[in-house]
Formats: structure tokens, C-alpha cells, sequence
């Protein structure tokens, strides 16, 4: 083991002082912080925790994603920050709840005034401050006008959607000039992987940050000719097996490159998938059995695959089965490249060193849902309060929270409120204290 710097011990006191738990970081294990890893982060659009190989599906062909699993890690129980995409898009780049961003209901075309507020301090401009080249390939939905766009947030470029492909009007964009209305959907993907790996060639002397945040599998599905009409699963299955070609794509070139010993590869989910509402074979996701899907607070609408990869730094065949959370990933990647996680706010994410590398935990703190202003959930340990999923009509009997214990019932199949009266009040008092908090601007 290397001695132990005074820079080190400089950095242990300002991440003790952020509430990280890192005491049993091993620093033989670490990246020295003048190694700093370059970043690819795939997000793919309403994927479902059943539609990879390495969770269990049969039907789609996912090899790339698989071999990363397997030479990397794989989490159990990760959780997306919100069961819609603009609240998780911003979580992301935040590190912090949707809630307190003003980003926890989802943006559309028809409001243009809607974005991530600018005084946010995104993950693109941390990193930037840390000397990285940052690119945004694929669906932004943080905003449309100039002040809200990638290039305005802390990315060099962009390339592709404002929001989400079934939105009117919809455009393809370079930086800030649109250049294809309506886009042409099926070759989406394709181009989105060669803009993505023209980047990687052209910051491969440097560090640099791909966040890769595909348009599919989200409704209109397609695919292209390459892969259209080749799955079991319908087009559904064709735009996920296209996905998995691309990520395969890029992992090849970062190895072609001499990359893969210096660069993680993340890749998961925004939310769950579309299942229940769109009963048309081959156009609807899969959840693997847990209940509820997008839009939902249910394990099916917020569980999400998590597989990250990188060569000689993670342990293959890694599995992680304690929870984790999308806005964890901002906290990781700073501390990954040695950047300064804001100190001037609330951040949400936790460091995940400690569980990737095998020498530690993630803190056990609980878990918030919420959706348009609206509490919807809250983990703590294994246990999950789900509050009712809509409001109470006139002359209708009130609803009551669900409570669930998720190391027994992952598919939350047996309510235990009545059974657990005061573990059920408890949570709920603690999710309702989190929604007074924000009310009162205390962030």
C-alpha cells in the first residue's frame, strides 16, 4: 500500500465533514486522484428490471450488457429516483431529490418556461471544473430553451432529443440548433453510438464524461433495419437488442482505444417499464415479476437494472444486493475524479466506493419517492411504506399506506400496515417530515 498523503488525509476530513461513510476505503484499492477515469454512463429510456439477459430474461438477447455483469458488477436492488423521466434525468444530475430541484414532475414542449433550475449545479459541470471533456448524446428532457440545454449545463456538445420521442413538436438538435423535425426515429440509436464513439476518439488523450441517455426503449418504439422484425419480444425486444449492439460498440472501441483499465462504464435505467397499460404484444416491458411499472411507486415502476464495468479496478462477477439509488451516481463519479461535490446544498447521493470496490457500504439512509408534488413512497432498510396511489374522491373511504417488508415479499404481494401498526406510522411520519422540509425550503 502506498503512504497515505497529506492530500489523502485532506480529503478524508472533507468527506467525513459531507456525512460519507468511507472508513473502511481501502486506498491500495482506490484510483490515485491524479488518475482520474474517464466516464460512460448509458441510460436507457422506461427499460425494465426484466429485459436483460443478467436479470433473467429469455427473450431478449442482451450479450454485451451480460458480459459486462460478468466482468463486472450487477445490482439487485437499485433503485431509479422517481418512476418518470425528467424527475430521474435530474436526480442523476443533481445528486439531489427531484423535489428539491423543482424538477419532480415531467417537462413537455407546451411549456417552454420548464427546466432545471439554473442555479443547479449539474454533474457535467463538476466534472468540467476537473478538466473533462463532457458530451450529451440522446434524450436531455431538462429543458428546451438555450439556458436549460446541455451546452448551457455543463456539456461541450450535444446531440439529440430536448424530450421524449412521443412529445409534439419533436426535433433532433446539435448543440442548439435543431437540424431534423420530426427525427428520424428508427435510426436513432445508430446515429446516437457513432456520435458517441467520434467523442471517445477525439478525447481519448484526455479525460472525458459520455453521458449516453437513449431515446428507446421509450413508446414510439423503433428500430433499424438491422434489428427490426430479429427479436422474440416483438419491437420492443428489436429497439433493447439494438441498444445492447450499441453498448457493445462502445465497450470494443474503449478497448481498441487502450481505455477499458481507465474508464467506467455505467449502464441502467431512468424507471420502469410500460406494462399493464399497453397490452399489445411486443411493445410492452417487463418488471420480472415485481408489481406496478412506470409511473408508479411499486418496485416495478423504480426498480431498474444497474450494471457497471470497469477493467482491473472491479471485481468480476460482482453482485451488489444492498440498495442503491440513481442519485448516488453523482456523488460516486466526483469522488471517482477527485472533483468537489457542492457544499453549499443538500446532497441526497451517497458514495458507492465502498460497495463497487468491496471495502464498504453505502449509508443506510432512506429512500424518498415522489412524483408532481406528491409523496409517494419511502424505504428504509427492507422495509417500504407505498402511499395511496391517487387522491380521495368525495364520499370515498380513505385509503391507507401499504407497508411491505421487501427482503421476504420483493413483489410486495402482502400488505403488513395492520399487522405493523407502528412501523407503518413511523415511516409514514418520516416521509411526511421529508415533504415538510421542502415546503419550507429548508434544502
Amino acid at each position: 500500500m502506498r503512504a497515505i498523503t497529506r492530500r489523502d488525509m485532506l480529503r478524508l476530513v472533507t468527506m467525513g465533514a459531507a456525512g460519507l461513510t468511507l472508513s473502511r476505503w481501502n486506498f491500495a484499492d482506490a484510483p490515485d486522484g491524479d488518475e482520474r477515469p474517464n466516464v460512460v454512463f448509458i441510460l436507457i429510456d422506461d427499460g425494465g428490471y426484466g429485459d436483460l439477459g443478467c436479470y433473467g430474461s429469455k427473450t431478449i438477447r442482451t450479450p454485451n450488457v451480460d458480459a459486462m455483469a460478468a466482468g463486472g458488477v450487477k445490482f439487485t436492488q437499485f433503485y431509479s429516483a422517481a418512476p418518470l423521466c425528467t424527475p430521474s434525468r435530474a436526480a442523476l444530475m443533481t445528486g439531489r431529490q427531484p423535489l428539491r430541484t423543482g424538477s419532480d414532475s415531467v417537462i413537455s414542449p407546451r411549456v417552454p418556461e420548464k427546466g432545471l433550475n439554473v442555479d443547479e449545479i449539474t454533474l457535467a459541470q463538476v466534472l468540467k471544473k476537473r478538466g473533462y471533456a463532457t458530451a450529451c448524446i440522446g434524450k436531455w428532457h431538462l429543458g428546451f430553451q438555450k439556458r436549460f440545454l446541455p451546452t448551457s449545463r455543463g456539456f461541450d456538445c450535444f446531440y439529440g432529443l430536448p424530450f421524449s420521442n412521443d412529445m409534439k413538436p419533436c426535433w433532433l438538435m446539435r448543440n442548439e440548433e435543431k437540424i431534423e423535425e420530426p427525427p428520424v426515429q428508427a435510426t436513432l440509436t445508430q446515429r446516437y453510438t457513432q456520435e458517441a464513439l467520434k467523442f471517445i476518439r477525439e478525447n481519448k488523450d484526455r479525460p472525458f464524461f459520455l453521458y449516453l441517455p437513449h431515446t428507446m426503449v421509450h413508446l414510439p418504439l423503433a428500430a433499424s433495419k438491422e434489428f427490426k422484425g430479429k427479436s422474440a419480444r416483438g419491437l420492443y425486444g428489436d429497439a433493447m437488442e439494438e441498444i445492447d449492439w450499441s453498448t457493445g460498440e462502445i465497450v470494443k472501441e474503449l478497448k481498441t482505444l487502450g481505455l477499458s483499465k481507465k474508464t467506467i462504464v455505467v449502464l441502467t435505467s431512468d424507471n420502469g417499464p410500460v406494462v399493464n397499460r399497453l397490452r399489445i404484444a411486443g411493445r410492452n416491458g417487463s418488471t420480472g415479476g415485481l408489481r406496478g411499472e412506470k409511473g408508479q411507486p411499486f418496485e416495478g415502476g423504480i426498480r431498474v437494472p444497474c450494471v457497471v464495468s470497469w477493467e482491473g479496478k472491479i471485481k468480476p462477477g460482482h453482485v451488489i444486493d444492498e440498495p442503491a439509488v440513481l442519485t448516488d451516481w453523482f456523488t460516486t463519479i466526483a469522488h471517482l475524479a477527485d472533483a468537489e461535490v457542492p457544499q453549499d446544498r443538500i446532497i441526497d447521493g451517497q458514495d458507492l466506493r465502498g460497495p463497487l470496490f468491496g471495502t464498504g457500504k453505502r449509508a443506510r439512509t432512506p429512500f424518498f419517492f415522489t412524483l408532481n408534488r406528491r409523496l409517494l413512497a419511502i424505504r428504509s432498510g427492507d422495509w417500504k411504506l407505498v402511499m395511496p396511489l391517487r387522491r380521495r374522491k368525495r364520499g370515498e373511504k380513505k385509503q391507507e399506506p401499504m407497508l411491505f417488508n421487501l427482503a421476504t415479499d420483493s413483489r410486495e404481494t402482502t400488505d403488513l400496515a395492520t399487522a405493523e401498526p407502528e412501523r407503518a406510522a413511523g415511516l409514514k411520519a418520516q416521509l411526511l417530515e421529508f415533504g415538510k422540509r421542502l415546503r419550507s425550503r429548508r434544502r
